[in-house]
């Protein structure tokens, strides 16, 4: 008798998670991955453009893109980071998800209104005509990946009501 296959699971040491570095830019989706990135550059790039402005007259505008083109830059590494890492086996997917989808949309529309402040208040210089500019790609690649995620997630409703109706279909009686 042959017990090899018995004690396998018990004493054959068993892949756990893993560590470190696991980047896998599918996690989100195959579109959403490329967007992350393009996201993170984008908004650095703002960023950076708005840190060599050397002088502002009116710099009330200036100093709320800084905030928030930062603020993007940090957000979107963050979830790049997250999705690129064991943190995001060792996370709840519906609470990353939610986050997800709240970060992308909120800081969409806080970079694009920045960069309308920043416009109206601008000296009209190079570096600050490059951060509006920087900011509003940024903006627009956050307001694409939450439509992007919108519809997935669509998509995947739809796909498990689908999958409800047919598991109904059988498990009704046969004699009803």
């Amino acid at each position: 008798m042959d017990n090899r296959e018995v004690y396998r699971s018990t004493t054959e040491a068993q892949p756990g998670p893993t560590s470190g570095l696991n980047c896998s830019l599918a996690r989100p989706s195959r579109i959403r991955g490329p967007l992350k990135l393009a996201e993170l550059g984008l908004s650095l790039v703002a960023f950076v453009c708005e840190e060599v402005v050397p002088r502002c007259t009116r710099c009330s505008g200036l100093y709320f893109f800084e905030f928030v083109s930062c603020s993007a830059f940090l957000l979107s590494l963050l979830l790049v980071v997250v999705f690129c890492t064991c943190l995001f086996d060792k996370m709840d997917k519906d609470k990353v998800a939610k986050a997800d989808l709240f970060i992308t949309l909120i800081t969409g529309i806080a970079l694009l209104i920045a960069s309308i402040v920043f416009f109206h208040t601008t000296d009209r210089t190079k570096p600050e005509i490059a951060a509006i500019v920087f900011g509003i790609l940024a903006s627009i690649m956050f307001l694409i990946d939450f439509v992007v995620l919108m519809v997935e997630k669509y998509l995947k409703s739809k796909t498990r009501k689908s999958e409800n109706a047919k598991a109904s279909e059988v498990t009704k009686p046969l004699n009803a």
